[in-house]
């Protein structure tokens, strides 16, 4: 059933219910049954403005609103018991400095605890974890590791133990990218989701949707620092700007690039290899070929062997921000 039909059947019930009532003053079909069901149905629509309206508010910000509201009820009952105690009070002044009493406390107890209500994760449990999923490793996917699409087949090898975060702001950037008018964007939002679908339907991975955004925030890069400070998570992501700035915040990052620059094969100079020269280099005489991992080989003297795999003897290797360059030279 939707929302409109549900909506409309409390409406008719409403209607129906302060009909009944109305009737029992004058009876079915007087003035009072159709007052009361007026009365009913518009009593129905402002309980459905309400809604509507918290609706709007988070789990956890209308979770911290309660939580300060009981704390308030909780410290006004303790205090109302001292003023009950003072001699010679007036009944009336007492009732007035109780029900003022109250509704300070109860004010700053649901101001102080909205404020704060980031860090209740650990008192009330709205997020959508259990306690001992706030113990367990928590790694958020940023949208670039999902598009990367590498991060499936690193959860296969089973190095990474916990579970991956989704949260659902990332899903809704994921699909604004796969719904672009650009055809490459297009594609590499499409094959995001295809790993997103892999991951879950893999049985040795587990993972979780998290529900939990963050209105008052515009960007994407800091909703994912947040979280994953609330959930003492850390974020899996190829973003070197985001890398950068979780990690000024404390916050863990496990990135594919690093991964996979740290896995490559190390050669050192005067060592031997194979290379299959696909193309000439910047200088004259050399030429360009590539190790299966994507490593660029520069090789030296080697410009009329473009198109055959050649044994050429290392020289250096560059370790740079965007890889490693490994040069050498064909004798």
């Amino acid at each position: 059933m939707t929302f409109g039909f549900i909506r409309t059947l409390f409406v008719l019930l409403s209607a129906v219910v302060g009909f009944q009532l109305g009737s029992i003053y004058q009876g079915y079909g007087s003035a009072w049954a159709l007052a009361g069901c007026l009365i009913g149905a518009v009593i129905a629509l402002f309980v459905i403005i309400i809604e509507n309206v918290l609706g709007k508010v988070s789990t956890r910000g209308l979770s911290a609103a309660v939580f300060g509201l009981t704390m308030g009820l909780v410290i006004s009952k303790i205090l109302s018991g001292a003023i009950d105690v003072i001699p010679d009070l007036d009944p009336s002044l007492s009732s007035a400095i109780k029900i003022t009493m109250i509704l300070i406390l109860c004010y700053i107890g649901m101001v102080l605890a909205m404020r704060g209500r980031d860090e209740f994760s650990l008192i009330i449990p709205y997020i959508k974890f259990d306690r001992q999923d706030q113990k367990s490793n928590l790694m958020i996917l940023d949208t670039s590791a999902i598009i990367d699409g590498r991060i499936f087949d690193i959860s296969m090898t089973k190095f990474l133990e916990g579970r991956f975060i989704i949260p659902r702001f990332v899903l809704k950037e994921l699909q604004q990218v796969a719904d672009s008018n650009d055809s490459l964007k297009r594609n590499r939002g499409r094959r995001g989701l295809d790993i997103l679908n892999k991951l879950k339907k893999s049985s040795s991975v587990a993972v979780k949707i998290h529900d939990e955004d963050f209105p008052e925030i515009s960007q994407v890069d800091e909703k994912l620092v947040k979280l994953a400070r609330l959930l003492e998570a850390k974020i899996i992501t190829n973003d070197f700007n985001l890398n950068k700035v979780a990690e000024l915040q404390g916050v863990g990052i496990l990135n594919i690039n690093d991964l996979s620059n740290a896995l490559k094969p190390i050669v050192l100079a005067g060592e031997m290899m194979e290379v299959h020269v696909v193309k000439e280099g910047k200088e004259a005489s050399q030429g360009i070929g590539y190790l299966d991992d994507g490593t660029m080989v520069v090789v030296e003297n080697s410009k009329k062997m473009i198109g055959q795999t050649i044994r050429v003897t290392v020289t250096s290797v560059l370790q740079t921000s965007a890889g490693r360059m490994i040069f050498s030279k064909f004798e």
